[in-house]
């Protein structure tokens, strides 16, 4: 999946994160901005990484504020942006559709 356009999901509000996505220079180019990154960092960046393969996108520049989201919200908000991203609003495959 190619990113087509800058998109945003999620909120600055306590227990979730903001994802913003844009179109990448030829890799996954990752920014995270989080009070907790040196305890979950590692965490955040692995269920990032592995919802973006699973979408099929290696090209992308992804940053993400987090607020204490939990992996299940961060994976959300990522297929989220990343739709909005490539104007998908039909037939989105929710509900763990996507491993």
């Amino acid at each position: 999946m190619d990113i087509k356009k800058p998109a945003v999901a999620g909120t600055l509000e306590s227990s979730d994160c903001m994802v913003t996505v844009e179109p990448g220079q030829g890799k996954i180019d990752f920014n995270l901005d989080s009070a907790v990154a040196h305890q979950f960092g590692n965490e955040i960046r692995k269920v990032v990484l592995e919802t973006l393969e699973n979408l099929g996108v290696s090209d992308v520049k992804i940053s993400i504020v987090d607020k204490g989201a939990l992996d299940c919200t961060i994976k959300a908000r990522v297929e989220g942006a990343v739709f909005r991203s490539v104007e998908q609003y039909d037939n989105l495959p929710w509900g763990g559709a996507i491993r």
